[in-house]
């Protein structure tokens, strides 16, 4: 552990600053974490979790939580609109023999896990709270919060999400973010019993998966392309997701749009990405999750690469003599393993765009899955 470290200010309550304040916390640093949303709410229907993002769960400690509230199951199947089978894609159970290689959990079911997990960490958390101004000095940050406090800290991160204002205030010329050209659909939906893990039916431009988040219930999503990113009317959703499964005649398809409706709790959100060059570290304030990495849902992993940068930043901020050494380190180690997860999940999003080769569809996940599931 690097002596000149001894408090942390976690600015950003989603999963990757809870993770990466839990983290800390286990270090035996002092862990501030503010959250603007004085309510600590996660939006969205159902998220999947791969198994290198299982394995992540498990080093920082909540893995049992989510098996206990969530679902897992092995492989990702893929058929064709009409319901033939293309392939089974293989899930290595990376996080341990006992442990199936994929699963999926309501977002705000495994934020509750999180934040549970943060507190009892000993991680002070301050909501409905952000900063107001930051000033960097050689041996720390001096901090001002939106509720008129003030602090020095050894470290500041920033968690603070795809339109990261701590990034727009330390690396003012940092990319912004880029809506793709898809938007994806969420509903939530009762599981029958054969659907066991993630299932996938690609149609020509149209995606629809499902994946089971609890023994009752599982969450259905469905990928569209959408040229410009303009606002829809949230009482519009359930019928316009019911109308996008209409082309696809596999049964099981045709009896969950039948199923749509209010209760479904259906969700629409334009799909966007960001990649930040390195540094993604300043002085003392560094960066992690979507707000130097935010990727497209297409290889379920957005979530995990961020859970993963909270592991490998108190890893390197342990073994290092300096900050600014650890800093290094960690940009160091996680560089290609993110931008390989943006890019690729930008390039499956195009190829579903063009209604381009499913073989080259189904091989990029494949060798992304296979990558992820090595050591971080």
């Amino acid at each position: 552990m690097t002596t000149q470290l001894q408090n942390v200010l976690v600015i950003g309550g989603g999963f990757s600053g809870m993770a990466t304040a839990i983290q800390c916390a286990k270090l035996g640093l002092q862990v501030d974490l503010v959250e603007i949303d004085e309510g600590w709410r996660s939006y969205g229907a159902g998220i999947s979790i791969g198994g290198p993002t299982l394995r992540a769960l498990r080093t920082i400690g909540v893995l049992d939580a989510f098996f206990e509230r969530g679902y897992g199951g092995d492989g990702v199947n893929l058929l064709t609109a009409g319901g033939q089978p293309l392939r089974t894609l293989p899930t290595p159970r990376v996080a341990g023999a006992d442990v199936p290689g994929g699963g999926a959990i309501m977002r705000p079911v495994l934020a509750d896990i999180l934040a549970k997990a943060t507190r009892a960490a000993g991680v002070r958390v301050r909501l409905g709270s952000t900063f107001s101004r930051m000033e960097q000095h050689d041996d720390g940050v001096r901090v001002s919060l939106t509720d008129g406090t003030q602090r020095s800290y050894d470290l500041v991160v920033g968690a603070d999400g795809l339109y990261s204002k701590v990034r727009e205030v330390v690396f003012p010329d940092a990319p912004k973010p880029r809506y793709t050209g898809q938007g994806v659909w969420r509903a939530v939906l009762p599981r029958p019993a054969d659907i066991v893990c993630a299932t996938m039916w690609m149609g020509q431009k149209v995606k629809v998966g499902v994946n089971p988040v609890s023994q009752e219930e599982m969450y259905l999503f469905v990928t569209e392309n959408r040229p410009t990113n303009e606002h829809i009317d949230p009482d519009h959703w359930p019928r316009m997701l019911a109308d996008l499964l209409a082309p696809f005649d596999a049964p099981l398809i045709q009896s969950l749009r039948a199923q749509i409706g209010l209760q479904s709790r259906v969700n629409y959100r334009p799909l966007e990405r960001m990649l930040m060059a390195q540094p993604w570290y300043s002085g003392r304030v560094v960066l992690v999750g979507d707000a130097v990495h935010a990727t497209t849902p297409h290889m379920a992993a957005g979530a995990g690469i961020g859970l993963e940068d909270a592991i490998v930043l108190a890893e390197e901020l342990a073994r290092a003599s300096t900050v600014d050494t650890a800093l290094r380190a960690f940009g160091e180690r996680r560089w290609e393993r993110c931008r390989m997860v943006v890019e690729n999940s930008g390039r499956l999003g195009e190829i579903e765009i063009a209604g381009g080769d499913k073989a080259e569809h189904a091989r990029i996940m494949h060798e992304t899955h296979m990558s992820l599931a090595q050591p971080i």
